[in-house]
């Protein structure tokens, strides 16, 4: 058996409709995983392109804006393996956030991904003799830096990487490895706009030792080594994706 295969797993990746979330479903799928992607919006294109390869995938709506509405996606289910990815990001001046916008952000990304977690863990958990399963939450670099204009995603940022490592403390030893990636400047329709200034994305550039925006494929790479048993001995991990941002 390969260290790197995904093959015989199921996999569950919120927010799979673009972007990030699309890259780790595919980078699942092309690792063998059957994938469910999940989102409040249709994740087809995600599915066709799976399909299109030669993989498995379906897809199911799953609105994380109610924190809760992940509490019986698990039951019996077979899924072995959550990427925690959907997330919403707020900006204002920390003077003007309101507190509404705060909530949202705090649902979704914070919330959401705990209670998600939590019904994954309670599944696998009750498999007597099961294989155990694997949690990757994503970050942000906004989990080690404080950034500008964005309060409640920083704090949720931070959440998620504090959350990462409690986790980890508790179900490692259950068979459970709980994980996260902070992934740099990817460039995704949420980044466009940035890249799009060239006064920003020089700025940008110049601070990345790689000197390049990050793929979503990398990304997913990622998500793909964290999942499979090559990552097996990885527990409380906050690994940033970067291209060195973090180190310059």
């Amino acid at each position: 058996m390969s260290w790197w295969s995904l093959s015989g797993h199921r996999a569950l990746v919120t927010g799979a409709n673009t972007g990030i979330g699309q890259a780790i479903a595919i980078s699942l799928a092309q690792a063998g995983a059957e994938v469910i992607c999940a989102g409040r919006s249709t994740s087809a294109e995600t599915v066709q392109k799976i399909r299109d390869a030669g993989g498995t995938a379906r897809e199911i709506h799953l609105d994380l804006a109610d924190p809760m509405a992940a509490r019986d996606v698990f039951s019996g289910a077979g899924i072995d393996i959550l990427v925690n990815n959907a997330g919403i990001i707020r900006r204002a001046d920390s003077l003007d956030y309101t507190e509404a916008d705060w909530d949202a952000v705090m649902d979704i990304n914070t919330k959401a991904l705990f209670f998600t977690a939590q019904a994954f863990a309670r599944e696998i958990l009750a498999q007597e003799g099961g294989r155990g399963g694997k949690i990757i939450n994503i970050a942000s670099l906004l989990a080690f830096q404080g950034g500008i204009r964005v309060p409640a995603y920083t704090a949720s940022k931070h959440a998620v990487a504090g959350l990462t490592k409690l986790l980890a403390n508790e179900w490692a030893s259950r068979g459970i490895n709980v994980n996260a990636i902070a992934p740099g400047y990817i460039a995704t329709n949420n980044t466009q706009a940035l890249r799009e200034d060239p006064e920003r994305t020089r700025q940008i550039l110049e601070r990345i030792p790689a000197a390049r925006w990050g793929r979503p494929e990398d990304i997913g790479a990622t998500a793909a080594f964290l999942a499979s048993e090559g990552a097996a001995y990885i527990h409380g991990a906050v690994i940033s994706v970067d291209g060195g941002w973090m180190a310059r």
